[in-house]
């Protein structure tokens, strides 16, 4: 059992409880209450809003529309009024642009270019809306005359500005890729920078625009012009350079040019040697009549036509750079062919002349002209790869004209190297045209000039030979193959000079004489070869040549030494009458040893009388052979007397001996 007292106190905390509870319900039973009257306010508000919207939704959607079709409308307007306005910019155009194309676009070129753009944007429009307006043939009119009128600027934009390139400036041009010394590169601006920038603005427009190609034509044209005439002035330069000096003007030879814009001294392009025919010219001209300012002609067109080749590959190298800023690039390379064919075909006729003066040359036995093609062939040789890429993509006619004019060369000179061989064999025998001294002949110092100045064109005239060749071989000659064949051509010649010689020596009656004139010739030959190298060459194919030569002219030395027999042979020992020694000599005993003595003395006095005409321009060969003949006489007289007091009394020998002994020594 609870006790009474706790229950008391459970039921009270029982009776607070439930009196909390029950104010709680009633706390929430007015919450809810109050939720529910603002609930429904908020709902009867919501449906005042909605029926409000829905009021100004049924009155701004009409206006909205409205507002729409307005706005449509005002840019309809707008877009008609612009139309409109452009429409009418066509017709207006004419009379815009009229007074400017008139007045042309030199000067202003970006606004007449500017106009000539709104000139045809009116000429399509009219073309494609209203193609019977007048307005169409008026602004036709105008765009063909704009057009005439720009063509008409580039030419003479380019006929003003294009000028032809100083000979000095060339030179410096081509000398400056043989300079070794950095240096600053030389380049050629044919238009300043403003006209070229004008030019190439009108080139594109024709092109465009214009639907135009002859100003291409007049492009080429004016360049052509331009690029003949300056390797024509190269020309005339050395041809004045000649008239007044009186020497050519050599690029071998550093000059000092006032007006050179470079201090460098120019060379000969591509050349080791500064070649000169001088001598050689007054040596093979079968006339030997005065060749006074022919050589310095000769020398000033090799030189002339050498620098004009290396100045056309240079200057079509910047023509060509030129031309591709100014020339469509499907148009570039038949405009560039064009353009270079007159300054080429002046070369190539300039080349074929100096192989027809070449070829007339041989006929007449004058090698000193034909000589001029090989100077001109290397170079040709040394070129022709700048010159292929230079006229890389050109036509193939173009391309085929140097190689015409190189084998036309190597055949010239290959004919003219085997005509002088086969005149050095036939050369007659001219009896007043032999040395009297028996001396060295004008054919054997011919000869060996000719075949100095092969020296300095191995390769050319190797290659020269080889071109001839039908072998197999020949058609992929290197230049091992064109040396033998050089080194069989000069031991050919030698051949014929040395059986020439023999044939010549004839003339001699005196075999003494012969023999010197074969000496001397021999001699010649072999020191000319030791003294110009052309021993080595000989040497690739005949390596005895020089010992022969030798054994040559010990033979011939032996030769002239047996003309002396006749005199020596008064003194010899068996020519001695038999005597007893100490006996005293018979009258006509003692007249016979006189008349020995007498025989000797007036032998040798004649000898040296015919002698000492004679020459051996060699000082070591000529003091040789007089001490060896020294030697042999004086053995001899020396013999002869010893012989002499050996077998007569000591006072007989004063008696017999002549009062003028021999006095050659």
């Amino acid at each position: 059992m609870i006790p009474p007292q706790e229950a008391s106190v459970r039921r009270r905390e029982i009776e607070d409880k439930l009196k909390q509870e029950e104010e709680t319900l009633s706390f929430i039973r007015d919450s809810l209450e109050k939720s529910d009257q603002l609930t429904k306010n908020m709902v009867s508000i919501l449906s005042s809003f909605e029926s409000r919207l829905m009021k100004l939704e049924n009155s701004i959607i009409p206006v909205h529309k409205q507002t729409e079709n307005l706005q449509r409308l005002q840019e309809n307007v707008e877009k008609t009024l612009s139309c409109l306005d452009h429409v009418i910019s066509y017709y207006h155009v004419a009379s815009d642009t009229e007074k400017i194309i008139r007045e042309g676009p030199t000067g202003r070129l970006e606004e007449y270019l500017g106009c000539m753009a709104k000139i045809q944007k009116a000429v399509e429009y009219f073309q494609d809306n209203n193609p019977d307006s007048p307005e169409l043939n008026r602004v036709k009119f105008l765009f063909e005359r704009g057009k005439e009128s720009l063509e008409s600027e580039f030419r003479s934009l380019m006929t003003r500005h294009s000028k032809v390139v100083s000979p000095v400036l060339i030179l410096d041009l081509i000398s400056g890729e043989d300079e070794m010394e950095a240096q600053d590169d030389i380049t050629l601006e044919h238009l300043s920078e403003s006209v070229l920038h004008d030019v190439i603005r009108i080139s594109r427009w024709l092109v465009e625009y214009g639907r135009n190609q002859d100003f291409m034509n007049v492009y080429y044209q004016i360049r052509s012009s331009q690029l003949d005439r300056s390797i024509k002035g190269l020309k005339e330069h050395f041809r004045k350079s000649t008239s007044s000096s009186g020497v050519p003007y050599s690029p071998a030879i550093p000059n000092k040019r006032k007006d050179t814009p470079t201090k460098k001294p120019v060379k000969r392009p591509g050349h080791e040697h500064d070649f000169r025919v001088k001598h050689l010219s007054e040596a093979l001209n079968d006339k030997h009549g005065p060749l006074a300012g022919r050589d310095d002609m000769l020398d000033m067109e090799i030189d002339a036509y050498i620098h004009c080749v290396s100045a056309f590959v240079k200057l079509a190298q910047s023509e060509y750079q030129l031309l591709t800023d100014i020339i469509p690039e499907h148009h570039q390379k038949k405009t560039f062919d064009s353009l270079i064919q007159d300054a080429l075909d002046g070369l190539m006729m300039e080349g074929e002349n100096i192989v027809s003066v070449a070829r007339k040359a041989i006929i007449r036995h004058d090698y000193s002209a034909v000589l001029t093609v090989f100077p001109i062939l290397r170079h040709l040789k040394q070129t022709k790869p700048e010159f292929d890429q230079v006229l890389q993509g050109t036509a193939a006619s173009t391309k085929n004209k140097l190689p015409g004019l190189i084998t036309s060369m190597e055949t010239t000179g290959a004919k003219a190297l085997e005509d002088f061989a086969d005149n050095i064999k036939n050369d007659p025998d001219k009896e007043y045209n032999m040395p009297k001294d028996g001396t060295v002949h004008e054919l054997t110092s011919n000869a060996i000039l000719f075949l100095q100045q092969l020296l300095d064109f191995q390769e050319t005239a190797g290659a020269m030979l080889a071109s001839q060749e039908t072998s197999s071989s020949a058609t992929s000659y290197n230049s091992e193959f064109s040396k033998r064949l050089l080194s069989t051509y000069i031991c050919k010649v030698l051949g014929n000079l040395q059986l020439n010689l023999l044939s010549k020596s004839k003339v001699y009656e005196d075999p003494a004489l012969r023999a010197i004139f074969l000496h001397n010739n021999y001699n010649y030959i072999l020191k000319s070869l030791e003294k110009s190298e052309l021993i080595h060459l000989v040497a690739v194919t005949q390596k005895t040549a020089e010992r022969s030569y030798r054994e040559h002219i010990e033979q011939q030395i032996q030769t002239y030494q047996r003309s002396w027999l006749k005199v020596t042979d008064y003194i010899s020992e068996k020519n001695l009458p038999v005597f007893q020694p100490g006996v005293k000599l018979r009258d006509k005993e003692r007249q016979m040893i006189k008349e020995r003595f007498k025989g000797f003395n007036d032998g040798l006095e004649e000898l040296c009388k015919i002698q000492k005409a004679w020459a051996i321009p060699d000082t070591e060969q000529r003091d040789k052979i007089r001490q060896a003949q020294k030697t042999i006489v004086k053995e001899n007289y020396g013999a002869f007397l010893h012989s002499i007091e050996i077998k007569l009394p000591g006072d007989s020998l004063s008696k017999i001996q002549p009062s003028t002994p021999f006095y050659f020594f």
